[in-house]
């Protein structure tokens, strides 16, 4: 839950600052103050960027790789869904035999 008065920057406004850090050999921090913008927002943008590139942290996931991992998630959990009904529908059907 953000301020009503969070900033909303343009993804070219991020695109052109993650490039100023890169381009510039400046901390995070010295571009941030010099855009006049939260030094956690730039960190999170340009982590991210990293990411995105395949060039994050080991085990960081790109949103692509989020993406499908909630797709994967979802898939998995229909199926066993499906597994479960099954079960039950094998089990009454054994039992309606019996008779």
């Amino acid at each position: 839950m953000g301020s009503k008065y969070t900033k909303r920057y343009t993804d070219e406004f991020k695109r052109d600052a993650i490039a100023l850090v890169d381009s510039s050999g400046k901390t995070v921090t010295a571009v941030a103050r010099e855009l006049g913008i939260s030094s956690e927002s730039l960190r999170g943008w340009y982590r991210k960027a990293k990411a995105e590139q395949g060039e994050g942290t080991p085990g960081e996931l790109s949103s692509a790789e989020r993406e499908e991992l909630k797709r994967l998630r979802r898939e998995n959990r229909e199926q066993q869904q499906t597994i479960e009904i099954l079960k039950k529908a094998t089990a009454f059907f054994v039992k309606e035999n019996d008779r």
